[in-house]
């Protein structure tokens, strides 16, 4: 991999950060909230992700929104190792299946 394209671990996330993820555009016919609240799962920290979590719902977001499959963030979640943080973080604010 080129030095320029290495890929950067334990990335510092400030607050207005993590509160662009509230202005992540969805393609057309995918809800909005559930691509987010994705983005947001696969991009983040589990404390980042608790952190916009809080943001998201002050904001209106739906947690548990789902895709085209009928599945919500925290399903998919469920089916990955070393998620356990981001599991009890999306059921802490009212996540469930």
């Amino acid at each position: 991999m080129k030095k320029d394209k290495e890929k950067v671990l334990d990335e510092v996330w400030t607050e207005d950060r993590v509160r662009e993820f509230l202005n992540v555009e969805a393609k057309a016919g995918v809800d909005a909230d559930f691509h987010r609240l994705l983005k947001a799962y696969q991009s983040m920290r589990a404390d980042d992700f608790e952190l916009f979590i809080g943001m998201f719902l002050e904001a209106g977001g739906n947690i548990n929104a789902v895709d085209s499959a009928q599945r919500s963030v925290l399903s998919y979640a469920k089916e990955h190792r070393n998620s356990d943080d981001y599991i009890a973080a999306l059921e802490k604010h009212g996540a469930s299946l």
